[in-house]
C-alpha cells in the first residue's frame, strides 16, 4: 500500500481526522446529559457492543442513535505542502434522540430549549460540532416489558468540518518536451 503520491497505489489519510464510533457517541452522550439535565448514566447510545438492560418504566432516561452521515458534494483540497494536502468538507450528523419516562416531556423540552443557549453551543463547538437543524418533539409511547412507557423523540442534525490530510506530494519537476522548437 502506498501512502504518498510519489508511488503508485491507494492513498489513505495520514492523520486521524474527526471522532467517529464510540468516541463520537461519548461526546454526544455528555452533550445530551449536560443540556437536558439527565445524569450521565441515564443517557445511552442505542447501539452499543454491551447491551444494557432497559431502564425501569417509572424512571427517566434517554437514548440516541446516529442515523446518517451526510457529506457535502464538493470537498476542497487546501494547504498544499511538499508533503501533502488537506481535504476539507462539511458533514452532517443526523441523530434520533428519544426521551423516556414519566418526565420525558420535561427533559425533551429542556433539551430542545437548551440548544438555543449560547454557552451550550460553545461547549458543543469545542468538539467541532454545531447544531444545524432540529425537529419538533413528537410523542411515541412504547411498550417495554409489557408496560406502557412515555416516549418523546426529536431529530437533531449536527454539522462539522472534516479535515483529512493525504500524502499528495506537490509537483516539483515535470520533464516537458515542446514540439516545434
Amino acid at each position: 500500500m502506498s501512502n504518498g503520491s510519489d508511488k503508485a497505489g491507494w492513498l489513505t489519510p495520514v492523520t486521524p481526522g474527526p471522532e467517529y464510533d464510540d468516541e463520537l457517541e461519548r461526546i454526544l452522550s455528555r452533550w445530551v446529559s449536560g443540556v437536558s439535565g439527565l445524569s450521565d448514566d441515564k443517557v445511552r447510545s442505542r447501539w452499543t457492543s454491551a447491551q444494557l438492560p432497559p431502564l425501569p418504566a417509572d424512571d427517566d432516561g434517554c437514548d440516541f442513535v446516529i442515523t446518517d452521515f451526510i457529506a457535502d458534494a464538493s470537498p476542497a483540497f487546501e494547504n498544499q505542502t511538499d508533503e501533502g494536502t488537506k481535504l476539507w468538507r462539511h458533514e452532517e450528523i443526523v441523530c434520533l434522540i428519544s426521551f423516556y419516562g414519566p418526565n420525558s416531556q420535561r427533559y425533551g423540552a429542556r433539551f430542545r430549549d437548551g440548544l438555543a443557549v449560547s454557552q451550550n453551543n460553545d461547549e458543543l463547538e469545542r468538539f467541532g460540532l454545531s447544531v444545524d437543524k432540529l425537529s419538533r418533539l413528537t410523542s411515541l409511547p412504547e411498550l417495554i416489558n409489557n408496560q406502557k412507557v412515555r416516549r418523546y423523540d426529536m431529530t437533531i442534525t449536527l454539522q462539522r468540518k472534516v479535515v483529512r490530510e493525504y500524502g499528495v506530494k506537490s509537483l516539483v519537476e515535470a520533464p516537458v518536451k515542446f514540439l516545434g522548437d
